[in-house]
């Protein structure tokens, strides 16, 4: 940290290295609506500065029975100096805080689901810590938001962006 002068007052600004993170949040318990703005604020208290957002979309439950109530879901992009595995751990904190539980190779209903789409542009492969996220080229909800708000971002693995990853999406429910 570098401290400055402003005004006489003594401050500190952080020289640490911020991180564009884009974050998937969405939920299909409770009232959907407020649980994002709920989550919003967490996300902004905790987690970095909120950059942008999306839409909020309405999705079919993903992987999940029919007539299970649908999801409202939302990507926002932040700026956080908190490292990969601190990050996840203020997402295990949050949706703890929502009463998220998991049963594994299972989907639940859920007030509120955050998953790591993408962090800067890295590729991560660390016990349950993915990166970009493994599934985000199987999921509607991620990649329309993410073309129409992120449309330049590629995945550095598949090498295609948002507008293309849905296309080849599209191709194969056809």
């Amino acid at each position: 940290m570098r401290a400055q002068s402003y005004a006489g007052e003594l401050y500190f600004r952080s020289m640490e290295k911020m991180n564009r993170v884009l974050l998937s949040i969405g939920g299909n318990e409770g009232d959907r609506e407020a649980n994002l703005e709920e989550a919003r604020m967490f996300i902004s208290f905790n987690m970095g500065d909120i950059v942008t957002v999306s839409e909020v979309i309405e999705t079919e439950a993903w992987g999940m029975p029919e007539g299970t109530e649908p999801f409202l879901n939302q990507l926002v992009e932040i700026q956080t100096a908190l490292t990969l595995e601190k990050l996840y751990a203020e997402i295990v904190e949050m949706e703890e805080y929502y009463g998220r539980t998991r049963k594994e190779g299972v989907y639940l209903d859920r007030e509120m689901d955050v998953d790591v789409v993408f962090f800067n542009d890295e590729v991560v492969t660390e016990g349950k810590i993915i990166v970009p996220h493994e599934r985000m080229h199987l999921r509607e909800f991620i990649l329309k938001p993410l073309s129409a708000t992120w449309p330049d971002w590629a995945h550095p693995v598949l090498k295609m962006n948002a507008a293309q990853m849905l296309a080849e999406l599209n191709k194969k429910e056809d």
